[in-house]
């Protein structure tokens, strides 16, 4: 058993057991052993065969498993059951409930030694976190799970799931670059040493397309939907192939093949469904709505982002109920619904910062900008756009930032500004030469397919 403690150990727990049992070390070793030989094996200066310690622990009453590693029988099973109980609980959206089963997981997994199960409830822990917005406590549970995996000599694929974990809660705090780094990084290990894992590089791929899009790096994005979607025939996990088909949607509206973006959203919403997992479905309807809108079907958009905001307010998933906000928001200001617009947005702009959410945060400053002006508050307006663009020049968001700047530039233009609008439409052509290719290095190497 490559898991059993030491002799040293292992010395004490039979003594520790033998005599809380009141038996003398005689009688332990008898028939088949003497006196001798157990009391040097409870000094640890002998290592014993495995025939002498299931023999030790018939006399003792225990399991050779419990003996030999201090685990009440079936632990490892046991916990393994609760382990999948917990992926199930977070699954369907109950959070808080999930991350107290992964604290009880890890609390027993660090009792005894199971490094496995320990490394897989970090993750739980770090899921939960980002569920609920806290992108720091999530990000340092993922670094945790890494270093478990790492000290046990797990191979590369079994720890992507962690390095993605961590590229998720720099990603969501606005830190684009270095999520793009790390899975960009981990994508190029895998591929340069043949360790071509389609679970782990579908997983890589497809959690690289939000962060691409963000930063104006198009083709980059859609490179990596086409490489997921080769790879997706290949993936064992269902839920794993749906959340690809959710960020390849984001490309193909890129792209303006709406009608493909729907279908794709289409396959990813009815994987959820059957396996009920309530977060990523809502996360669906909330990509869905994205797409009605680019397609002008505003009724339809917003009833799609409605449902998903219902869903995830439910799950209590903090910063993603304030992310699909900012998209309804847009949909009901462009339904004359601008009052409405304007309160979701104010309130959603409590739960962002430039640390958490900083995207989403320039997308609610944006609106309400837009809103400004559209009311002919252009000094509130000013205000609105120059808080997002301090916000997507942090994150490095460059093709929002373009965007941004026009609209400054436009305001600037109107207000008799003419100088500081030039100085807008120059900073906004800046990060419109050549999308990605000013932030971003060589593309990863690629696998076979």
């Amino acid at each position: 058993m490559e898991d059993r403690d030491d002799p040293a150990v292992i010395g004490r727990r039979v003594q520790r057991l033998r005599t809380d049992r009141g038996l003398t070390q005689r009688q332990l070793a008898e028939p088949a052993y003497t006196p001798a030989y157990v009391s040097t094996l409870e000094a640890g200066r002998v290592r014993p065969s495995d025939e002498a310690l299931r023999h030790i622990a018939g006399r003792l009453g225990v399991t050779f498993e419990e003996l030999v590693t201090g685990r009440p029988p079936h632990l490892a099973t046991d916990l393994r059951l609760r382990l999948t109980g917990a992926q199930r609980t977070l699954a369907t959206g109950a959070t808080e409930a999930a991350a107290e089963n992964y604290a009880e997981l890890l609390t027993e997994a660090e009792a005894h030694g199971l490094t496995d199960i320990e490394a897989a409830a970090l993750l739980g822990l770090g899921e939960c976190a980002v569920e609920q917005g806290e992108l720091t406590r999530g990000r340092e549970y993922f670094e945790r799970a890494e270093r478990r995996l790492t000290d046990t000599g797990a191979p590369l694929p079994a720890r992507v799931p962690a390095l993605r974990g961590r590229a998720l809660a720099h990603y969501l705090a606005g830190e684009l670059r270095y999520a793009v780094y790390l899975l960009e990084s981990t994508l190029d290990e895998l591929n340069r040493a043949g360790l071509h894992d389609p679970d782990a590089l579908l997983l890589l791929y497809a959690s690289a397309i939000g962060p691409y899009m963000d930063m104006g790096a198009h083709a980059r994005a859609a490179q990596a939907a086409e490489l997921a979607l080769a790879l997706a025939p290949q993936a064992g996990d269902p839920a794993l192939v749906a959340r690809m088909h959710r960020s390849v949607a984001r490309t193909l509206v890129a792209e303006g093949r709406l009608a493909e973006a729907d279908a794709s959203l289409a396959k990813a919403a009815e994987l959820y469904r059957t396996l009920q997992l309530r977060t990523e479905l809502a996360n669906c309807h909330w990509m869905r709505g994205y797409v009605y809108a680019q397609n002008g079907r505003l009724e339809d958009a917003e009833a799609e982002l409605r449902q998903a905001l219902d869903m995830l307010s439910a799950q209590r998933a903090a910063l993603y109920t304030s992310q699909a906000a900012v998209e309804l928001a847009d949909v009901l200001r462009r339904r004359g619904k601008s009052e409405e617009a304007a309160a979701l947005l104010r309130t959603v702009l409590d739960d962002l910062t430039s640390e958490r959410g900083a995207v989403h945060a320039a997308g609610a400053h944006r609106l309400l900008g837009i809103m400004a002006e559209e009311a002919r508050d252009t000094e509130a307006a000013e205000e609105h756009y120059v808080r997002a663009l301090s916000l997507l020049e942090r994150a490095g968001a460059a093709g929002d930032l373009a965007d941004l700047c026009r609209l400054l530039g436009d305001l600037l233009r109107r207000t008799g500004r003419t100088e500081a609008a030039l100085d807008a439409y120059r900073t906004g052509l800046g990060h419109r030469t050549a999308p990605g290719t000013t932030t971003l290095g060589p593309a990863p190497a690629q696998p076979p397919l």
